[in-house]
């Protein structure tokens, strides 16, 4: 078969821009961790393998990560494992029932290993040769746990890296696991983003906790002003044109500014009018992320939302190479829009963002999570929500299900209110109180800052993987 890797560019950022969200004693240390990671591997070479460079929370936060550690003087090498349709439909079934759902329902039997096995086989293969004695790689999720056992011999740390999982026993959670046990027990080390997703019969001495991050500085979570926010509103056509476009520059992680231009394609009755509220949803077109639940709850239960408006917004569903699923279920959502009554339908609006620029993209992500009265994030599976400590980061008051890290990313009703997954009428009720309280919902967007700058900011991040990695064999 052709080569199966892709090296994504990586830029370099530098750890001391920290200085200005941190305070005195966790700078200092921060400076501490950026000599040792030079000095623990100097001469070696941390690559990270995952299946996608764009669309997705994995790929997002690799993009910051890596820009990190290059900048504290680590050799890191960002690849992408392609793959033939047959591969994308087996390994997304294997991440739905990870997470307890059924999704397409078909089998992991042999056929599906044979499929599984060419790529991830052909994967190791390519990369085997570039590899260096000492070196670590780091394989993350599903698509890439095949590579292991072939990469055993190359004298290398390997680490498995896991972003997803369910809060119980589940079967459909034991199918994928049995289908995945035999590489990932090739790994030295296995990271998980909860204790509760770590898999049973796994040498527990060998996994690590670590709850992803967010980067502060990115296009996706940077300041915007009011006016930059609404100006590219305006340009992605989610609000009104008025009387100009606005300015709507950003600062690029390269330090260039960018510009918003691209337009949205935008399923809507009409554009939001200024002044008018709206709560918002943000996350790829998948049916764990319940976009459906979504609009159901404001057609049945929305009354109390006082004609706030929702809004649903994904990446372009053509953009994201290993979700087979992402266009029918935008499809679907779009058929659910068009059976709503007009004055629901008038305020409902399915967002999906261009993907020709990554960073363009994240700063529209920015606008509409920094615009909203509310964001919420319904999913029905979560192993670590990044749009919920987004929203937390931006001061947003937030409802979301009480599932996966979720539940460790918000103390309810403290830095924001949890609900049911399943529970349409609690999440419609949550939302109309927050709308309905203002001062309360200042308080709680207050509170989820100070959380996120507390807990889940790269620092942290970094600092772990410092200390795993310090753990791993340097050759076999």
């Amino acid at each position: 078969m052709p080569p199966c890797l892709t090296a994504v560019p990586i830029a370099s950022r530098p750890l001391e821009r920290f200085e200005e969200v941190l305070d005195e004693q966790a700078f200092t240390a921060l400076m501490r961790l950026r000599d040792q990671a030079a000095g623990l591997l100097d001469g070696r070479v941390v690559w990270c393998v995952n299946s996608t460079a764009q669309g997705g929370g994995v790929a997002e936060m690799l993009k910051s990560l890596l820009a990190y550690t290059r900048g504290a003087g680590v050799d890191t090498r960002w690849i992408v494992l392609g793959g033939d349709p047959g591969f994308f439909a087996v390994t997304k079934r294997l991440h739905n029932r990870l997470h307890g759902s059924d999704g397409d329902g078909g089998p992991l039997g042999a056929a599906e290993r044979a499929v599984y096995e060419h790529v991830t086989a052909a994967g190791a293969r390519e990369l085997a040769p570039r590899l260096r004695r000492g070196d670590v790689v780091i394989l993350h999720d599903p698509q890439t746990a095949g590579m292991a056992p072939l990469l055993r011999d190359a004298g290398v740390g390997i680490v498995w890296r896991l972003h997803i999982g369910a809060d119980g026993e589940d079967p459909r959670v034991d199918e994928a696991v049995a289908f995945l046990r035999p590489y990932v027990e090739a790994a030295d080390a296995y990271v998980f983003t909860r204790r509760q997703f770590v898999w049973d019969g796994l040498d527990h001495g060998r996994a690590t906790i670590v709850p992803p991050s967010i980067d502060v500085f990115s296009a996706k979570n940077q300041d915007l002003g009011e006016d930059v926010a609404r100006a590219i509103l305006r340009v992605a056509g989610l609000l009104e044109r008025g009387d100009g476009g606005g300015d709507t520059r950003f600062a690029r992680e390269d330090g260039s500014t960018g510009r918003v231009e691209r337009a949205a394609e935008i399923v809507q009755e009409r554009p939001l009018r200024d002044g008018e509220r709206y709560v918002t949803q943000v996350s790829r077109w998948d049916r764990l992320k319940d976009p459906l639940g979504v609009l159901e709850g404001f057609a049945r239960h929305g009354t109390g939302w006082d004609g706030a408006h929702l809004v649903i917004a994904g990446p372009s569903a053509a953009a994201v190479a290993d979700d087979p699923e992402a266009a029918d279920v935008l499809a679907e959502a779009g058929a659910v829009w068009r059976g709503l009554p007009d004055e629901q339908r008038e305020r409902v609006h399915l967002v999906s963002l261009p993907m020709e620029d990554g960073e363009e993209n994240a700063v529209m992500v920015n606008a509409l999570q920094r615009r909203a009265a509310v964001v919420i994030q319904k999913s029905i599976a979560e192993g670590f929500g990044l749009t919920v400590t987004e929203a937390m980061w931006k001061a947003r008051p937030l409802v979301a299900s009480r599932v996966g890290g979720i539940q460790d990313q918000i103390t309810d009703g403290e830095d924001g209110l949890t609900v049911d997954p399943r529970d349409l009428p609690g999440y419609a009720h949550a939302v109309a109180r927050l709308l309905a309280d203002r001062a309360f919902a200042a308080r709680v967007g207050a509170a989820a800052r100070a959380r996120a700058k507390r807990d889940f900011l790269e620092p942290r991040h970094l600092s772990q993987w410092v200390e795993l990695i310090a753990g791993l064999p340097d050759a076999r």
